[in-house]
């Protein structure tokens, strides 16, 4: 049953991988652009870097943009728009005048040859058609000298300047010589209430006779045949190579377009970002299996890779390739090498990059640009702990930009001449951008639970609250914890741990001490409250100083990594003292082993595992009678030895090799520490003794 629910497990843990193999390539792959890019970049008035280019088919070669457009203008000089006259509007206003006339009416157009002349005016406007001002101001902006007005099966082309606006067609009316009173009866009548626009645009007449005048324009002023030469390397873009190869860029992504398919392109793509993704995993599996172990480590790696895919897809897409060099890629690596290692950090770097590149046109010069600037960045910020280091970092990071393109780009080019200058910019917005890794660093701290140094030596600084109210209620304990913070560092550092780590968890591994101070050695004054106690109770009450420091770590919020130490630096030992005790007072009787065994769990790291052994040999070297380079190696081989044998270290991935030097940093450390001083010579104020010895120095220096 065993054999096979571990079974289960290893398929479960399988597929589990896998899906989630397959959620990032599927993300990454679905935001990757389709379209097909150029192979080649140029610019006007540059060399050309690359080897000879000839064609590989017959295209046209497409006009300039500027020419092209000259002469588009030049015929579009002779476009007449379409309008149409639309009979509802004076329909409508005559018969609202008519009826205008009949509620309200004057001495003058009370007449009916007066309301007949004034109503012919209107009929007469709006049959010629009316447009508005705004429309005719249009017009002329864009140089439209005429239009086409339909009225019926025919067009009439008439010049703007005689159209009629609603001012004009007034003046028109209020001025018929025909009527001596038009005026008058204009104004009585308020005649401007009924006059409105009555031309609209015909769109489509007028697409299409813009269409057809454009079509006269060919886009083409020649052709290239297939194995023509079109530019060799060093020879200079100018005006016509540069529209022969702004050419054969539409035609190759047309023929491209067309014979393509696109499920090739996605095929090709999963195909890839696949290969590229497995060998991370399989980096993982092999460098640092651990982290595949930990949901939110591998939750952090994966989303680096889809979120820079993302924000990559994202700038080249909507803005331009150009923007892609003032992403700062060099982020992920940085984060990654403080929550991670650095050979983790460079390896996800490279695989970014590698991924990434398939948004950008050159993607050579991409890689090599991400990938020094991502070195640059791990090497100068292997461990963070100022915030001042962000600013070196960042500027190495621009240094390495900077070079790495001057280098590659004075190669292609040949001379200095040729370097694009302008993306320095986005250099160096770029490494600004970079600077906001310290407000990310956090946030990723607090969401995902990991803790980065630049916390720890917050943590670590006496003046802390917590540290400072442990000097003052127990200051035996603090003493305790800080000469055994720079025991443990200085191990660790020597067996390649985090030191930073824990020396800040030694600082806080016995801070439950201060709910009850005096029942622990180091803060008595002469006075043990434990003479009263039975041994069980004193046990429990040593043993409670682990449960009380976990209650004042979650209530000072202190990071998972250091709250570790307070529940493992006894591990799931026993309290000694109390157990032997009782033992010999109580032969041959059954002993309840939990009251005096700590909750632990036992170490499970090389930090962890260190502090144990700095725990009990700094407090055990207290009670030596004598401080003697034989005693002090005698009582760590003991205690250290003893952890060892009691099984306290199997879980964690310490070596014995790594205890051996350990050992051997305590006891140069505890020698250190407890060296005998030389005792000073008393002053001898007995002068005749001086001078007998000062005589005889001199006469034995003078024979």
């Amino acid at each position: 049953m065993n054999n096979l629910s571990n079974r289960k497990k290893v398929i479960l843990k399988l597929a589990y991988r896998a899906m989630t193999l397959i959620v990032v390539v599927g993300l990454i792959v679905w935001m990757l652009p389709r379209e097909k890019k150029f192979n080649y970049e140029f610019s006007l008035g540059n060399p050309w870097r690359y080897g000879l280019l000839t064609a590989e088919f017959d295209f046209p070669i497409y006009k300039g943009s500027k020419r092209l457009k000259a002469e588009q203008d030049s015929v579009l000089r002779a476009f007449c728009p379409y309008y149409v006259i639309d009979a509802s509007v004076g329909d409508g206003f005559a018969r609202a005048f008519d009826d205008s006339c009949k509620t309200s009416l004057t001495p003058l157009s009370a007449a009916p040859r007066t309301r007949e002349a004034i109503a012919s005016g209107l009929r007469s406007v709006y049959g010629e058609g009316i447009m508005s001002a705004e429309e005719l101001d249009r017009l002329r902006r864009d140089s439209v000298r005429s239009i086409y007005v339909v009225r019926g099966n025919t067009a009439v082309k008439i010049d703007i300047d005689d159209l009629l606006t609603e001012k004009r067609a007034y003046s028109r009316i209020a001025s018929d010589p025909s009527n001596r009173h038009a005026a008058q009866v204009a104004r009585a009548c308020n005649i401007n209430n009924f006059i409105a626009p009555n031309l609209v645009a015909d769109t489509v007449r007028s697409a299409a006779e813009r269409n057809e005048l454009l079509s006269t324009v060919s886009p083409a002023v020649g052709k290239m045949l297939k194995g023509q030469k079109i530019i060799d390397r060093g020879e200079i873009v100018n005006e016509t190579t540069y529209n022969i190869l702004k050419s054969l860029e539409v035609e190759s992504l047309k023929r491209y377009d067309t014979n393509r398919p696109i499920y090739t392109m996605i095929f090709g793509q999963t195909l890839y970002v696949l290969v590229v993704v497995l060998c991370f995993f399989a980096y993982l599996v092999i460098y640092r299996p651990e982290y595949l172990r930990e949901n939110r480590k591998i939750l952090l790696l994966w989303g680096a890779l889809v979120v820079s895919n993302l924000l990559t897809c994202f700038v080249t897409g909507q803005y331009s390739p150009e923007y892609g060099f003032a992403i700062p890629f060099a982020i992920v690596p940085i984060m990654v090498c403080v929550f991670y290692d650095s050979r983790t950090a460079v390896t996800l770097n490279l695989v970014n990059v590698l991924i990434c590149s398939l948004s950008m046109p050159n993607q050579f010069l991409f890689i090599a640009l991400q990938f020094v600037a991502g070195l640059a960045g791990v090497y100068s910020l292997r461990e963070l702990s100022q915030r001042s280091q962000l600013f070196r970092t960042a500027f190495i990071v621009f240094v390495a930009y900077v070079a790495t393109y001057i280098g590659i780009e004075t190669l292609a080019e040949g001379s200095f001449d040729g370097v694009n200058y302008h993306r320095l910019i986005y250099f160096t917005a770029n490494c600004v951008i970079l600077l906001f890794a310290y407000p990310l660093l956090f946030m990723f701290e607090k969401i995902f639970g990991f803790t980065s140094n630049v916390t720890l030596v917050e943590l670590s600084n006496t003046n802390n609250k917590l540290l400072r109210e442990l000097s003052e209620t127990a200051p035996g304990t603090f003493q305790h914890s800080m000469q055994m913070s720079n025991l443990a560092a200085a191990a660790v550092l020597r067996i390649g741990g985090n030191a930073q780590l824990v020396r800040t968890g030694a600082l806080y591994h016995d801070i439950g001490k201060m709910k009850n101070p005096a029942f622990f050695t180091e803060n008595q004054n002469g006075v043990n409250p434990h003479l009263q106690l039975p041994y069980e109770q004193s046990a429990q009450i040593v043993i409670n100083h682990v449960y009380d420091g976990l209650k004042l770590a979650d209530k000072y919020n202190l990071p998972e990594s250091v709250k570790r130490f307070i529940s493992t630096h006894h591990g799931t030992g026993k309290t000694k003292y109390f157990y032997i005790s009782y033992k010999n007072e109580h032969p041959g009787e059954p002993v309840n082993e939990e009251a005096f065994t700590y909750p632990g769990p036992n170490p499970g790291t090389k930090e962890e595992a260190v502090l144990m052994m700095a725990d009990s040999v700094e407090a055990a070297s207290r009670s030596l009678k004598e401080y003697t380079e034989q005693s002090i190696s005698n009582l760590v081989d003991k205690i250290v030895d003893g952890q060892l044998q009691d099984g306290f270290f199997k879980q964690c991935p310490i070596t014995f090799k790594d205890i051996d030097i350990v050992k051997a940093v305590f006891k140069e450390k505890l020698r250190i520490m407890y060296h005998t001083r030389i005792s000073y010579p008393e002053l001898n104020t007995a002068t005749p003794k001086h001078d007998k010895q000062r005589t005889r120095r001199k006469r034995f220096f003078q024979s």
